[in-house]
């Protein structure tokens, strides 16, 4: 086994115990853990048949919340969990897994921007955390995020993850997505 071959694994490893270290904690909207929550917006791209680095993407969306911990309450503080996880993952994953995590919060300030009815749909929780990351994007905001080619899959990013937030949905847990996230991975 080469040693790049080992980094890698011990970077899934790292993945396994964040996932497991945050299974069962009722994180998102008191509903669902935030690994649930992920592994829904997973599951949701998968059966959407996104490409691999869109589920990937899917998955660790909001990894950031997690390297983040002891930092102050979420609710009075943007802490750019996308840009966090963004970071965390990119010395391991390339752009096409690592942009669509780091534009998912824009995606959403657009969504509310160009689709009312998408602002009207979502989940309490959403529309929280929507005021301290900036609240619907202006129009200009929004046509610069439109000139940016990785908008589409970061636009699909955030509609899967709107729809992850269901108490109780069995989905695959995290080790079904390793082999796939360890294709992904830089050689």
């Amino acid at each position: 086994m080469s040693i790049r071959s080992e980094d890698a694994n011990a970077f899934l490893d790292r993945l396994t115990g964040l996932f497991a270290a945050h299974d069962g904690k009722l994180e998102v909207e008191g509903r669902v853990s935030n690994a649930g929550h992920m592994l829904q917006t997973a599951a949701n791209a998968e059966s959407a048949g996104a490409e691999p680095c869109l589920i990937a993407a899917a998955l660790l969306h909001d990894i950031g919340h997690w390297l983040r911990a002891g930092t102050p309450d979420a609710q009075c503080v943007d802490h750019r969990h996308e840009s966090v996880g963004a970071a965390f993952l990119k010395a391991h994953f390339d752009t096409d897994v690592t942009q669509p995590i780091a534009l998912h919060v824009a995606a959403k300030r657009y969504l509310c921007t160009r689709e009312p009815e998408y602002f009207a749909n979502l989940s309490p929780g959403s529309v929280a955390s929507l005021s301290l990351q900036g609240g619907p994007m202006s129009e200009a905001e929004a046509a610069a995020f439109e000139a940016d080619s990785a908008h589409v899959h970061a636009v699909a990013l955030r509609r899967w993850d709107e729809y992850g937030k269901m108490s109780g949905l069995q989905v695959p847990g995290f080790e079904y997505y390793r082999p796939l996230l360890r294709g992904l991975m830089r050689a």
